[in-house]
Parts: structure tokens; C-alpha cells; sequence
């Protein structure tokens, strides 16, 4: 294992999906079990046109996808604007919004990073609602990443209003929301709502770089002049459609997605790991010394999220086959004996 271990733990904090860094550190093992990210291990079936790369995207294929993503989302498609990757629709909002903005920790690092220093102030889940007095923006995850709280569904209502009430914004980045369709806020019509939706997270293709914003009319028309004309490739938008359309497949995964999580919480307690947070897509544990179980971990083939300001947490998502779960029921054994 090259370098020191706390380089080596800030260097995975940033962010999940690092196989290529684990390999490096860990060049003794050969095969991977990669649970470091939040993004659903089985993804739906595509397979694009390959004349689709041809010609420019059909702004009618546009409108579409928005259409079905709206069906799915339970929101007015004349509020969905289809954007490639919630990540860059969070930077290209905090461009968009003035004034001071509130991110509420522990949470997602783009909600903070969307914003310049001097206008991001840190809020805490226990009194983030009262901030909707004096700021211009608030953005938050529901369910949260990494630890699964849910903001109150009235608080939400009333700090929407009070922001609005100033010209204001309240932001909630659902990208956790598709496996838990009866608890979301973007068919909500609150004034100064904007909900964000990801593709990638759900269907189990990250590499798209596919997501949704639902916003009012003067937040989106900025938003489109900034995309452009053509937003998204062809590829993307054929999938997108194919996807949202098909509701059998999306009923499947989520099944999926909790009977995985409930496997999970049954091996980590079978293992005395301390659970602290919990979606279907991923696991919060809280275990002590955790830079030491990370690497323990990494050392038998599986990769997990650690997290800087947390020296406690480590977040594991979904294994996609039986070896992966047998890798880490056997290296979460081999843990308790040392």
C-alpha cells in the first residue's frame, strides 16, 4: 500500500468509484467487489442505434424524455428540463441563484460546492428550516447522502414559501428518491421549488451523465439558455426514454434495491457493525478504528466510502453478485478475529 493512511483515506473521501486509485494502493488484489458508491449495481439494458451517433439529437426526442421522466416523477413535464448529470445542473444553478445560499451538512459536497466560498454557509439538520428567514437559496438531499435522513416533509413547505416570499430557493436533490416513489416532493408545486432528479443513481448507469431539474418557468429558461440547443447525445436520449417507459423493469429494481438493502443490514449487524443510516441504495456504518476497517476491507477485494469530516463513517453501497457478498461477509469475518 503506497503512502501514508491518512493520505491515503482524504484521497478516497472525495469520492466513490475510485477502482483505479484502489488498485494502485492495493496492488495485491486482483479482483474488486466496488461498494463505494450509491449507484444501483444493476443496470437496465441498452443498447443505442449505432446511427444514432450520426446526426444531431431531435429536439422532439427532448421534449419526450422530459415528458416520460415527468410521468415517472409524478411532476408537470412543462416544469422538467432535461440536463446531462445533476452534478453539472447543481453548478449551473448555483451560477443562476444571487444571494447567500445554506447547505445543510453532513450532505452531498456539491450542494456546498456549487456555491462560491463567499456565499456558502454550512447548516446543521437540526435547525436548517429557520435559516429560510435570512438566506436566498437552501439546498439539501432527501433522502440525504450519506446518512439517509429525510427532511420533514411540512418544513420543507413552509421554508420554500418563506423563501419564495423573498424571491428565494428552496433546492432538494432527490437523486436517493426513485426507489421510494410515494415519498418525494417533485410533484410538489411549492413557490421557489426546484427538485433535482438523476438517471444514473436508479437505472445503474452513472456514465450517462443523465438528469432532470424541476423548476419554476424563470429558473428553467435560464437553465435551457445555459445547456443549449442540443443538451444531451442521441445515445442518452433513447435510453432515457426506453427507461422511464418501462415500468415493469423499474417495479423490478426496486425490489431489488430493498430486498439488497435489507441483506446489507442483516450481514453488517451479524458482523456488529454499528448501522447509523440507511436507503436502499447504500449503508451508513459508524465503527471505530475506521481508517484501519477501511483498509482491512480494501485489502480483501472490497472498496468502500470513507468520509473526511466523519472519522468514524464509512458508507457501503450494493454488492451486484453473490461473490461480492460472499467477499465481504468473509473479509467483515476475518475483521472480528484481528
Amino acid at each position: 500500500m503506497a503512502g501514508s493512511v491518512a493520505a491515503l483515506i482524504d484521497a478516497f473521501a472525495v469520492h466513490g468509484g475510485r477502482i483505479d486509485r484502489a488498485r494502485a494502493a492495493f496492488p495485491m488484489v486482483s479482483t474488486w467487489t466496488d461498494l463505494s458508491t450509491g449507484i444501483a449495481p444493476w443496470r437496465y439494458p441498452v443498447a443505442p442505434d449505432p446511427g444514432a451517433w450520426a446526426g444531431l439529437p431531435d429536439p422532439s426526442a427532448v421534449a419526450a424524455l422530459e415528458a416520460l421522466a415527468a410521468n415517472a416523477f409524478g411532476a408537470d413535464a412543462a416544469r422538467v428540463t432535461a440536463v446531462p448529470g445533476t452534478d453539472l445542473a447543481l453548478r449551473l444553478l448555483g451560477a443562476i441563484l444571487p444571494g447567500r445560499a445554506g447547505w445543510v451538512a453532513p450532505g452531498y459536497s456539491g450542494h456546498r460546492i456549487m456555491w462560491s466560498v463567499d456565499r456558502a454557509i454550512p447548516l446543521a439538520q437540526g435547525d436548517w428550516s429557520a435559516a429560510s428567514d435570512h438566506l436566498d437559496a437552501i439546498v439539501l438531499a432527501r433522502p440525504n447522502n450519506p446518512d439517509g435522513w429525510r427532511a420533514d416533509r411540512a418544513s420543507l413547505a413552509v421554508a420554500a414559501d418563506r423563501l419564495s416570499a423573498r424571491g428565494g430557493y428552496l433546492i432538494v436533490d432527490e437523486a436517493f428518491a426513485d426507489a421510494t416513489p410515494g415519498d418525494t416532493v417533485a410533484g410538489c408545486d411549492w413557490p421557489g421549488l426546484i427538485v433535482l432528479r438523476s438517471f444514473g443513481k436508479f437505472f445503474g448507469l452513472a456514465g450517462l451523465r443523465l438528469g432532470f431539474v424541476i423548476a419554476p418557468p424563470d429558473v428553467q429558461q435560464r437553465l435551457r439558455a445555459l445547456i443549449g440547443d442540443w443538451p444531451l447525445p442521441a445515445p442518452a436520449l433513447a435510453a432515457g426514454c426506453a427507461a422511464y417507459a418501462d415500468s415493469r423493469w423499474q417495479a423490478e429494481q426496486r425490489a431489488r434495491l430493498i430486498a439488497g438493502s435489507q441483506r446489507m443490514r442483516t450481514v453488517l449487524a451479524a458482523h456488529d457493525m454499528k448501522i447509523c443510516g440507511q436507503t436502499p441504495f447504500f449503508t451508513l456504518v459508524d465503527c471505530s478504528p475506521r481508517d484501519a476497517l477501511f483498509v482491512h476491507l480494501a485489502r480483501h477485494g472490497v472498496l468502500t466510502r470513507p468520509f473526511g469530516a466523519h472519522q468514524g463513517w464509512l458508507r457501503l453501497g450494493l454488492p451486484d453478485n453473490e461473490a461480492g457478498w460472499t467477499r465481504l461477509a468473509q473479509a467483515l469475518a476475518a475483521w472480528r478475529t484481528t
